[in-house]
């Protein structure tokens, strides 16, 4: 039987490190599957310390927009999957004209997902002030929806805040 796992947090939550310590406790075959591109030098060198924390061991694919085939792909060879992180995954796709079209096709393969065990990892967002700009608004709520479609696909879900996991469907 394969299980989705959800795991929610807002940035540096630990979010990443619980999607992590679960993986590593799987046996078989894995793969992570990373959507972040840096833009900027920060980020450039927060994925580098993502790296370092990675098995080494472990095949790493790195998806874009091509989620979608990433996962097709990498289901017929691995036993576990994980893939960090759906909001930089959203935030490429946003970039599209095709880009809800693109977010569900990838919904759909989740909702009818026969394996391997898959743990997806997405940032939590509007828990603070509601932002100023147009564009910041939209991708929050375009975020909030896919979270809660993800969320009634997975079947368990955590939300990590100052790195504890709460247990928010088992």
């Amino acid at each position: 039987m394969f299980l989705i796992t959800f795991i929610l947090g807002g940035n540096k939550s630990g979010k990443s490190d619980y999607a992590l310590e679960i993986f590593s406790k799987y046996s078989g075959t894995k793969c992570f599957i990373a959507t972040g591109k840096a833009r900027d030098m920060a980020f450039r060198e927060q994925i580098m310390v993502h790296k370092k924390e990675r098995d080494p061991s472990i095949p790493v694919f790195e998806s874009g927009t091509d989620l979608h085939q990433v996962l097709v792909k990498a289901r017929k060879d691995y036993e576990h999957l994980l893939v960090d992180s759906l909001d930089f995954w959203l935030f490429s796709c946003s970039e599209l004209a095709n880009g809800e079209q693109i977010v569900g096709e990838v919904v759909r393969l989740l909702s009818e997902w026969k394996g391997p065990d898959l743990i997806l990892v997405s940032c939590e967002v509007g828990l603070g002030p509601l932002a100023m700009s147009r564009e910041v608004r939209e991708f929050v709520r375009g975020l909030g929806g896919l979270n809660r479609r993800i969320a009634a696909i997975a079947d368990e879900a955590y939300l990590v805040a100052a790195g504890l996991p709460l247990t928010l469907k088992k």
